[in-house]
């Protein structure tokens, strides 16, 4: 079979791509059905973009490289074309828009945008052994028992990272990229909960508070919550983005409230109370039991000295912490690294050394934060590489 463009992977990206590519487009995936990232984000109800979304809000060793294809298909334009289709949507926190109803309404958007465009979409589908000629790719699957090899002038590799395996994510993107000579920043997961080995927050687990979390100089005010291996929260998980292994971790556990200044306060009026009672109107209170012994939480808020309450304010505005590891790829929302930018076109997303090569979404070396952005890192940079291979 011959067609003029090959899709790998039916998610975010390609599906997108597929609608922008132009006639002749098949885009294949090992899933039962496309999209399957898109189905169980944001709890069943996608959050599809983000109102703030720019270059800021991504990771990458180019930070410069999101810029053309963020700047050119924007999170206005994906909002206008969720409103066409007359999908229903609400903002959350810090900008984060997701569906009224279900996820699957951006789905069934996309696959409405893929059939107009007339692309062919082949599910349970696994890719063999891939090939150029100097013209055209050739690529063998196995499809309902058969083997099938599809020629395409141009090959789209949108296959993801390696962030929950049990939905089939692999590392085929990157092993595409090295077989054809293009480098590979190497991956790790990100967007995943930090555990300490000596299970130490097990006794708190499902506790949750507000929190400044600090990781490489980067800090994010949102909730932390304690489980039974260590850390999770969306403070936590946007900060382990920026954490490497063996480093540490700053949780301040006061990030809107001077808390020295209240507890003198309450020292003057609430004097005979304990201090573990006064902090537990700002903390939870299963958190300041688990502090008390570290923290020497005895006696009454009226026995603290000034410089005794600073200490304890020190310590809770700047809770150093090491985390032993991370819950990996099996938790992780994203995967950090991939294809090396320096690899690619910003413009376009093509391969600078094969001609009509190209990567898209979480298997290139951009990441975005917690909250909308990955999607549309990947609507931008489908549309990207889509627009460019219609034009071509």
């Amino acid at each position: 079979m011959k067609v003029e463009t090959l899709i790998i992977g039916a998610g975010a990206a390609g599906m997108m791509c597929a609608a922008h590519a132009g006639p002749g487009a098949l885009i294949v995936d090992h899933a039962k059905a496309p999209g399957e990232k898109i189905r169980i984000s944001g709890g069943g109800r996608c959050n599809f973009t983000n109102l703030h979304t720019s270059p800021a809000n991504f990771i990458s060793q180019n930070r410069h490289f999101c810029k053309s294809a963020l700047g050119r298909y924007t999170q206005w334009d994906f909002i206008d074309l969720v409103e066409q289709h007359g999908i229903p949507w609400h903002e959350k926190t810090l900008g984060q828009l997701f569906c009224d109803t279900t996820a699957r309404d951006i789905i069934t958007m996309l696959q409405a945008e893929m059939d107009k465009a007339g692309a062919q979409l082949w599910l349970q589908t696994d890719v063999g052994e891939i090939s150029h000629d100097g013209s055209n790719f050739r690529v063998m699957f196995s499809r309902d028992g058969r083997a099938t090899t599809v020629t395409a002038r141009n090959l789209v590799v949108a296959s993801g990272g390696k962030s929950i395996p049990k939905m089939g994510a692999t590392g085929l993107g990157y092993q595409i990229a090295q077989q054809f000579g293009l480098p590979v920043i190497t991956p790790r997961p990100g967007l995943v909960p930090l555990t300490f080995s000596d299970d130490r927050f097990k006794p708190l687990a499902g506790v949750a508070t507000s929190a400044r979390v600090t990781a490489n100089g980067t800090s994010f005010d949102e909730a932390i919550l304690f489980t039974h291996r260590g850390l999770s929260g969306p403070a936590v998980l946007q900060a382990s983005s920026y954490w490497h292994e063996g480093e540490t971790i700053s949780v301040n556990l006061s990030p809107k409230m001077n808390l020295l200044g209240t507890l003198q306060r309450q020292r003057q009026a609430d004097g005979r109370k304990a201090l573990t009672t006064v902090l537990g109107q700002h903390l939870p209170t299963r958190l300041v039991d688990h502090l008390g012994d570290e923290l020497d939480l005895q006696g009454n808020i009226a026995d603290q000295s000034d410089l005794r309450l600073q200490t304890l304010c020190d310590a809770l505005e700047n809770w150093t912490l090491t985390p032993g590891g991370s819950e990996g790829y099996r938790t992780a929302e994203v995967t950090l690294g991939g294809v090396d930018t320096d690899a690619l076109s910003s413009k376009t997303m093509g391969a600078k050394s094969v001609r009509g090569l190209y990567f898209i979404g979480e298997c290139v070396d951009v990441t975005g934060w917690l909250g909308g952005y990955n999607f549309q890192w990947a609507w931008s940079s489908g549309w990207a590489a889509g627009r460019e291979i219609a034009k071509s």
